[in-house]
């Protein structure tokens, strides 16, 4: 079993910065893969970025150049540093982790953390 806690959500405006924590207990983050989703308001769940277990990178088009994904064994805790932030970026963030897959299927999930980006 994992437990993922997200934090470092809030409101700010287009051009600013925030960075997301997933704190995981359970499995170090060393061990399994690891990704962001969002969820805007009457809108699907969207893929943002992943860090499978071999460290490689994934971004959607949309957030390329602009997010980083990155991890940090010693705290077994998942970052999502976002810049330069626009509005349509506004949504429900949730991390997610798996042993294996990366995907909307992914066996574990956060409860989420708001981002909202004013214009």
């Amino acid at each position: 079993q994992v437990q993922l806690v997200e934090s470092g959500g809030g409101l700010v405006q287009a051009g600013d910065s925030l960075r997301l924590s997933c704190a995981a207990s359970g499995r170090t983050v060393m061990s399994i893969s690891m990704a962001w989703f969002r969820q805007a308001p009457g809108k699907e769940r969207e893929f943002v970025a992943a860090i499978p277990w071999s460290s490689t990178t994934y971004y959607a088009d949309s957030v390329k150049g602009r997010f980083t994904i990155s991890k940090d064994n010693t705290k077994n805790t998942v970052y999502l540093h976002m810049n330069s932030l626009k509005p349509e970026d506004t949504a429900v963030y949730s991390c997610a982790a798996d042993p294996v897959r990366i995907g909307a299927s992914m066996k574990y999930w956060g409860q989420g953390t708001q981002v909202t980006v004013s214009s």
